[in-house]
């Protein structure tokens, strides 16, 4: 290989011809990020980081010629495309687009002077890595400098251009004195390798959203006015007698007798006290209205039309799957009162739950919440929230409940609490929706009725989760002493489950495994001998009121240890579930001795467990225990004894 002149390295080229579209295209997308770079590093630092690089992409997009040719109106130059005159050639316009942006205009405010950004990025806030010191010094000496100053900087030191050539190209970007942007950037020392950094690389983003309370009120506004300017125009443009573009449809709440009484407080309908007694089923429907409040029409009627039409100001929040809508007609009153610092109002419409809140002092915005709770029945419909506060939680309770008691599902021998009730409204007990940090309990309600006694744990909903235990299928009440055992050691896994509009979470024992001991030095079977004492395998599953979102997750708990630890989990899938009630997974285990074991386990209809990928082994039956390197990771596939295949939870 000849030994290349470095004299000649920076030198202009001879006579750069015309540049075709095609060849600035191949150009543009060669050296897209370096374009990019240049751009973002020109335009002024006061407009943001993220306006910077979605003005630098379309700056670099905007590059390509428009006609078939284009002239190239200056040499090529440095950086090893000494002999290219297309990336030359976008390179000057970059540079001259991002000068243009950098000197402000009279009159007109710097974000107007931009080009609108292209792509469109709606929601988002996107902006480099953030670097170190020394870039974050380098950002701000370069924001000093004049928009020809930091070109010159820029050219000298991410495109290694020597002096005459940026003179060159910052004239033919109509820069008016080169020499003394160039002498402006001899202010700032030369670091090449920071203007390589990602702090400022717009092509390696984070993304964050944007102020999601003011777009929440934009959106609305805009959606407010569209809908506005859609009527005005039919009301304008509708001929006499004809039919309009909705046909007979009448325009929003303007004679709509279904819409009017919706919004008419007196005529919510409400059970009859005692519907519920002689009801066929037991659920929200035949709930009497209770609270002292159910008279207040003034608070009925702004539950109602914020119900129909939230304000910028109201905080709505609903679980997955729950349509925010207005109702259809006129819903049923559940509750009205007050609870801790605000007026509450149940609202239930056949469908959801709306819970409606605003402050006693009025000086804070309201709170619209909603549930799905279609289908609910029995011991699914016994409790509705109230409020939160304080790190507590208060529940109305249903008409049939006749007992209401607070106990923490990580002590399953203590004894429950009971809890005042008021006109179905329970005294305040510990929220874990509300606690942060560490889980050491987790309180639930349990409520008695003629049925029996049920669980319920707050998630942040308005619905608090039924807890059951059991063989899916044939699972019962948690709150008997099996079923509290069973979920003692796995009840903070139930924090993962907040906010998904869970219905009921299920904890099923589906195996007990004997694990290595003193006998490990005795290795010579895929079952070695007892002596570690048992682990116990339990699949904790969620089902949502809205059919999918399921979660199943298998957990594994050593002896002696407090509380169990997720090992595999699934989302949407039928294992562990009324639908499939077969399950297997497996964990990497460190003996006592110090020895890793792959320990896995299935259902009791498992037939045989093989491990391959990290760790290869088999065994019949529903267990399977294997020597293992720390860190290994293995796949897991069991046949069940009717000989069906059974994946394992990830």
């Amino acid at each position: 290989m000849q030994s290349q002149d470095l004299s000649q390295r920076h030198a202009p080229s001879a006579g750069p011809g015309p540049v075709d579209v095609e060849q600035a295209e191949a150009v543009l997308a060669e050296h897209y990020p370096r374009l990019v770079r240049l751009a973002y590093l020109v335009l002024p630092p006061g407009l943001g980081r993220g306006r910077r690089v979605l003005t630098a992409h379309a700056l670099a997009q905007r590059a390509l010629p428009r006609g078939r040719k284009q002239p190239a109106p200056i040499p090529a130059q440095g950086g090893g495309r000494a002999d290219d005159p297309g990336y030359a050639y976008l390179r000057e316009r970059v540079l001259r687009m991002a000068l243009a942006a950098a000197r402000p205009r009279r009159g007109l405010p710097r974000l107007a002077q931009l080009p609108p950004p292209l792509p469109q990025v709606w929601g988002l806030r996107l902006f480099p890595r953030s670097g170190g010191a020394d870039e974050l010094a380098l950002d701000q000496r370069l924001s000093a400098l004049s928009g020809p100053a930091r070109a010159a900087y820029v050219l000298r030191g991410l495109e290694q251009l020597p002096d005459a050539d940026i003179r060159k190209l910052l004239k033919a970007a109509g820069v008016s004195d080169p020499g003394g942007a160039l002498a402006s950037a001899n202010s700032v020392p030369a670091h090449p390798g920071l203007l390589s950094s990602p702090e400022f690389d717009p092509c390696t983003l984070q993304a964050r959203p944007t102020d999601l309370m003011r777009r929440r009120q934009h959106t609305k506004a805009a959606l407010a006015a569209a809908a506005a300017l859609a009527l005005c125009g039919a009301l304008v443009a509708l001929p006499g007698g004809g039919w309009g573009p909705d046909g007979a449809a009448a325009p929003v709440y303007a004679g709509n007798p279904a819409a009017e009484a919706a919004l008419d407080p007196g005529k919510l309908t409400r059970a009859a006290p005692d519907a519920w007694r002689t009801a066929d089923r037991t659920g929200f429907a035949v709930w009497p209205a209770r609270g002292p409040l159910t008279g207040d029409r003034a608070l009925l009627r702004r539950a109602l039309a914020v119900w129909a039409r939230p304000g910028g100001s109201v905080r709505v929040s609903a679980t997955p799957g729950t349509p925010t809508g207005g109702p259809a007609g006129p819903p049923q009153l559940l509750y009205a009162g007050e609870v801790d610092a605000a007026r509450v109002v149940l609202l239930h419409d056949g469908l959801r739950i709306a819970r409606y809140a605003e402050p006693k002092d009025g000086t804070q915005g309201a709170a619209l919440d909603f549930a799905r709770v279609d289908g609910a029945t029995g011991a699914g419909a016994s409790a509705l929230v109230l409020g939160r506060s304080d790190g507590n939680v208060r529940y109305l309770t249903a008409p049939w409940v006749t007992k209401a008691a607070q106990r923490d599902l990580t002590k399953p021998d203590s004894a429950a609490i009971p809890l005042p009730l008021t006109d179905g409204v329970t005294g305040p007990l510990a929220s874990p929706a509300l606690q942060s940090g560490g889980c050491a309990s987790w309180t639930v309600l349990q409520v008695t009725d003629a049925s029996g006694t049920h669980l319920g744990t707050d998630l942040g909903e308005l619905v608090p989760a039924r807890l059951t235990a059991g063989r899916p299928g044939a699972a019962g009440d948690a709150s008997g002493a099996r079923g509290l055992r069973t979920w003692a050691p796995f009840a903070c896994s139930l924090a993962a489950m907040r906010s998904a509009g869970v219905r009921s979470v299920n904890a099923w024992e589906f195996a007990e495994q004997p694990l290595p001991g003193a006998s490990e030095a005795r290795w010579g079977s895929p079952r070695p001998e007892g002596g570690g004492g048992s682990g116990t395998w339990v699949c904790t599953r969620a089902e949502t009121w809205r059919g999918d979102g399921t979660a199943a997750l298998a957990q594994f708990r050593a002896p002696g240890a407090a509380a169990g630890a997720v090992v595999a989990k699934g989302a949407d899938v039928p294992a562990c579930g009324p639908r499939d009630p077969r399950v297997l997974a497996g964990v990497l285990w460190k003996s006592a001795a110090g020895n890793w074991y792959l320990l896995a386990a299935g259902s009791k209809d498992t037939a045989s467990i093989e491990a391959t990928g990290g760790v290869t082994a088999s065994a019949p039956g529903p267990l399977l225990v294997a020597r293992a390197e720390q860190g290994a990771r293995a796949e897991l596939k069991g046949v069940s004894a009717d000989g069906r295949e059974i994946t394992g939870l990830r």
